[in-house]
């Protein structure tokens, strides 16, 4: 009969050992489902909203990147032909 105790007592034991793990998953889970609903925007959802005005000054900013690029291609290749 004491065997029987022991096997029970270590059943228990083992089940508060699973039911602490499943709380801790389910923790875990929550954390990182609420990180995906909250990650952008400041969580009002949908996509982020870019001014015309802002969209304007990328676009120019973006044409004077290019403009240098072109510009160091044309002198490296006069510098070829010179």
């Amino acid at each position: 009969m004491v065997r029987v105790e022991r096997i029970v007592r270590d059943l228990k034991k083992q089940r508060e050992q699973a039911q602490s793990e499943v709380h801790r998953l389910d923790r875990a889970i929550k954390a990182l489902s609420e990180v995906g609903r909250r990650g952008r925007g400041g969580g009002r959802g949908g996509p982020r909203r870019m001014s015309k005005a802002a969209r304007k000054r990328i676009a120019a900013a973006q044409r004077a990147r290019w403009a240098k690029v072109r510009a160091a291609k044309r002198a490296a290749a006069r510098a070829k032909t010179n």
